[in-house]
């Protein structure tokens, strides 16, 4: 039985071919498997890479392998394979459309006024300043 988000062995079977890359030379090369599981905890719980449990291994390779994959297409790859496996299961309702959105405040600056309590308007005088003189 898996963790928390992580594949189980039938879900890995579907995906593994795209993420083996054996090589000869160098360090040996952590578990694919055990890094993509890492990927999606961290991607999953939401927390940072450096609070990702020590049981996948060192944070900064985890994020180095999901920055690898992100770059290679893998991730793209995968979401296709999975899609045309669910689409031909008869899974996957074309007929339901899902809309997401974030509203973000934008501040008054953001728009080109000033900041509160910044400079004022330097065209405006003060009535005490247009009589002196």
């Amino acid at each position: 039985m898996s963790k928390r988000y992580e594949l189980s062995d039938a879900e890995w079977e579907i995906v593994a071919d795209l993420f083996t890359a054996h090589r000869r030379t160098g360090r040996p090369r952590v578990d694919d498997r055990l890094m993509l599981n890492g990927v999606l905890w961290v991607l999953c719980s939401g927390a940072t890479w450096r609070d990702m449990p020590e049981r996948f291994g060192p944070w900064s390779t985890v994020y180095q392998r999901f920055r690898d994959w992100r770059n290679q297409g893998t991730f793209n790859k995968m979401l296709k394979r999975l899609h045309l496996k669910l689409n031909a299961q008869g899974q996957i309702d074309l007929t339901t459309w899902c809309i997401d959105s974030t509203a973000v405040r934008a501040t008054r600056a953001s728009a080109g006024a000033g900041k509160k309590g910044g400079l004022k308007n330097q065209r405006t005088t003060h009535l005490d300043e247009a009589g002196a003189g």
